[in-house]
Parts: C-alpha cells; sequence; structure tokens
C-alpha cells in the first residue's frame, strides 16, 4: 500500500497532463466519465456484478460503487461525485479517506437526481466518457464517447505509470500464492472444483473478485482453452494440471499460467519443463522497437522444435513450420496488452488516431501487433495442446508428418500453457510474474 501511495500522485498527475492535450487538441472543455450502473438481470429483481468502467478506474481506485462520475476539466483537481444512498437493504460505501483522495474534489450525494446540479452548468462541449448512453442524454451530454478522443485515450493508455505498474506487481504477487495453493491442490488429488477453492481462498478473492473466469483444467480438460466447468469431483487419475488464473489491485489485473505434470519424469513432464525454457527464452528476446508479431512467429519457430525434440512429427523444424503444423499445436495468440482490462485496450492501434493493424492472416488469434515500448505491459503465454479437430482440419501432407503414436501419448494429459505478465522497459523486461517466485 505504501508503494501505492507513493506512486499515485504522479499517475494522477500524468493523467491530468494527458487530458490537458487531449481535451485542447479536441476543443473540449472536459470529460464526464462515469463509473457505470448496475445491470437487471432479464425478468429478474436482481442485477448481474457490477464491473466498472475501465477509464472510470484509471483515474481512481473505485471499483465497486456504480453510479459516480469523475468531472476532468483541463487545468483543474478532478471532481469525484461519489454516491451514497441512503439505504437498509444494502451496505453504504464509506466515504473514502484513502491515500488517493486528496489528489480529487471529493463530492458526496445521496440521490441520482443529484447528478445533473453538480455537473458543470454548461455541458455542450464536455465528452461522456461511458456506456449508459440514456443517462448521458438525460444530463444534456450529446458528446458520447467521440471516437478519436476514445482512440487517443487508448492508445496513450498502453504506457503504464508507475503506479499502475505497482498495482500490477501487487496483483501478480496475490495471484502467485494462490497458484501455489492450487499446484499443492492439484498434487494432492483435489478436484477441479477445490483447486479453485483452494486458490480463492489463499488469494482472498471471491467468484466476482477476479479478473476473468479461472481456467482450473485436469487431464484432458487442458486442451479446452477456457474451460471453465469444474468438475466437483477429482478423475481416477490426475495426470496433469492447467491454471489460468489471476487476481486484481485496483481494478488492475495480473494474468498467470502455469502447467504441472504429476509425472515430470514423463514426456509430457519434460515437455512442460521444455516449454517453460522456450517460454523465458522469448521473454528474453523482448525489446523496446520490436513488434509483437516477430515474438509470436519466434514462438512458433520454437514450437515446431519442441514438437521435432519430443518426437510429435517426423520432420525438421523448418518442415514443422512451414507445413503450418504448430498453428494445430499452438492455436492462440502469444499474449495480449494487460492493465485495467486483461486483455487491455489499444492492441491493434499504430497511433493514437487509431490506425488499425489487423493480426496476420496466418494468425488470426493473435491479440496484438504492436511495436513495444517502454511502459507497455504484455502477457507472454506460449502453449502447445493436442485439439484433435485441428489437427484432423490440417491438409493432407501436414498431417502425414505426424508421430500419430505420440499423439496419442499426450491427449490423456491435455495440453501446455505457461504465462508470465512482463514489463517492457528501455533495457529489457521486469517479469512481474517470476520476481514473486513463481517458477
Amino acid at each position: 500500500m505504501e508503494r501505492l501511495a507513493h506512486t499515485y500522485p504522479d499517475h494522477i498527475q500524468t493523467l491530468r497532463q494527458r487530458a490537458d492535450a487531449l481535451l485542447a487538441e479536441h476543443e473540449l472543455e472536459g470529460m464526464i466519465i462515469h463509473a457505470g450502473e448496475p445491470h437487471r438481470i432479464f425478468l429478474d429483481d436482481m442485477d448481474y456484478p457490477f464491473k466498472v468502467n475501465p477509464h472510470f478506474k484509471h483515474w481512481v481506485p473505485v471499483v465497486d460503487n456504480p453510479h459516480c462520475f469523475l468531472v476532468v476539466k483541463a487545468g483543474e483537481k478532478p471532481t469525484l461525485l461519489f454516491y451514497r444512498p441512503v439505504d437498509f437493504w444494502h451496505k453504504v460505501p464509506p466515504l473514502p479517506t484513502e491515500y488517493w483522495v486528496e489528489q480529487v474534489n471529493l463530492v458526496a450525494f445521496a440521490k441520482l437526481d443529484e447528478v445533473a446540479g453538480l455537473l458543470p452548468a454548461e455541458r455542450s462541449r464536455f465528452a461522456y466518457i461511458g456506456e449508459h448512453s440514456q443517462r448521458a442524454a438525460e444530463l444534456g451530454l450529446n458528446l458520447i464517447n467521440p471516437q478519436a478522443l476514445m482512440d487517443a485515450l487508448h492508445f496513450r493508455r498502453s504506457i503504464k505509470t508507475d503506479y499502475e505498474i505497482a498495482c500490477m506487481d501487487e496483483a501478480n504477487r496475490i495471484a502467485v500464492l494462490g497458484h501455489i495453493a492450487a499446484r499443492d491442490a492439484f498434487l494432492a488429488g483435489g478436484s477441479e472444483f477445490a483447486i479453485q477453492q483452494a486458490y480463492l481462498t489463499a488469494t482472498e478473492h471471491g467468484e466476482n473478485d477476479v479478473p476473468y473466469g479461472n481456467i482450473v483444467a485436469l487431464n484432458e480438460h487442458s486442451a479446452i482453452l477456457h474451460y471453465t466447468k469444474l468438475e466437483r469431483q477429482a478423475p481416477a487419475e490426475s495426470r496433469s494440471f492447467l491454471i489460468d488464473a489471476g487476481a486484481a489491485v485496483n481494478g488492475y489485473a495480473a494474468d498467470i499460467t502455469r502447467t504441472y505434470a504429476k509425472d515430470p519424469d514423463s514426456r509430457f513432464g519434460r515437455l512442460v519443463a521444455a516449454m517453460d525454457e522456450a517460454q523465458l527464452e522469448i521473454i528474453d528476446a523482448i525489446r523496446p522497437g520490436l513488434r509483437y508479431t516477430e515474438l509470436h512467429e519466434m514462438m512458433h519457430r520454437k514450437v515446431a522444435e519442441l514438437m521435432v525434440r519430443f518426437e510429435l512429427a517426423n520432420a525438421t523444424a523448418e518442415q514443422v513450420f512451414e507445413s503450418g503444423l504448430t498453428r494445430a499445436f499452438f492455436p492462440h495468440g502469444l499474449g495480449h496488452p494487460i492493465g485495467l482490462q486483461v486483455h487491455d485496450v489499444a492492441g491493434f492501434m499504430q497511433d493514437e488516431q487509431g490506425t488499425h493493424l489487423a493480426a496476420p492472416e496466418a494468425y488470426p488469434a493473435l491479440r496484438c501487433t504492436r511495436v513495444l515500448e517502454p511502459g507497455m505491459v504484455v502477457t507472454i503465454e506460449p502453449g502447445l495442446y493436442i485439439i484433435d479437430t485441428l489437427i484432423e482440419a490440417l491438409p493432407a501432407d501436414a498431417r502425414a508428418l505426424l508421430n500419430t503414436a505420440v499423439i496419442d501419448e499426450l491427449r490423456p494429459f491435455g495440453g501446455i500453457r505457461i504465462e508470465d505478465d512482463v514489463v517492457v522497459t528501455e533495457n529489457g523486461i521486469l517479469n512481474l510474474t517470476r520476481k514473486h517466485g513463481l517458477a
């Protein structure tokens, strides 16, 4: 907490400088950033879990209080309209007193019909940033998420402040505690559901607190990339375990994946260890000026080498790569930007005008085509899976290169994915995941 308190003032100063420049450029008086409103479940009297507008939590670490507004004007301290209703049905949030409050003008209000009177009287040159266009119209805000402004905000958000990196560092520290507890639960023979509970207990997160639905997969389930079923009963034999799970601090996410073999000396166990080495080699290759797609292709070539080394294919690594085989065994992207959102914005933006560079045709699932810059935070998550539908869809000449006996041997283990959260620095990287002791 001390590190967050120390870095937050500079974070706000950076956001204010960015906002002042953008407001002048786009001839706006200010921005009114809406935290958001709960969404009602269809034909019910309850709401879905509230998820705050990422633009709102970029400024203030208020992630669980809907109906708040932040008023940003050039040259002025931002004003936070903080909703505190009179309510005996639900817990009313306390008035904030934490380290960040002195950086804003805090105004509490109790009724939603007070908002209009608390906003600037003349609002025609204020941009509304949020998802509730009807609420914006009711408040006389007609400039709703202007595309040019949003593009610039998203592009600049890719460069994290020290405060943002500190939040993600702490999120990684917490997530590592969960990963260690989950690994131990797997080795003790736990079910997917029991492993999930061990993770949540260790991180002190509830299911709605984690930044995304945890992937907790045993055996063949590890080959389902977004597996979230969570079987209550443990399998008769637990051969392998893949966990993709994170944590959140002040709305900033950690996203970590590890794969374990019950028998580390098996072919699968040795393949997990080799993938870990290859992942670290890719991370070591990161430097400013490198395009993310280059890293992705480098990893595909390493996967080709692994497929030859572990006898999944009867060919050279170059033949495996050129035939497209690796795309069936490593079908997702190498990773993605991470921050206020797990899959953070601007992964395809090449400038703040929103120039879009799509993923290469050969790698349609890739989520980032940016040139890496200091201050970016990305995940690196290579994988190798036995997915029969993708193997069957390969051209016959590519399938002919496969060693079906080894494919059959590995199928009961599902697959492998290993993921770290990495800060790009002037001289290389800072691995937020490994620094907390997760091998």
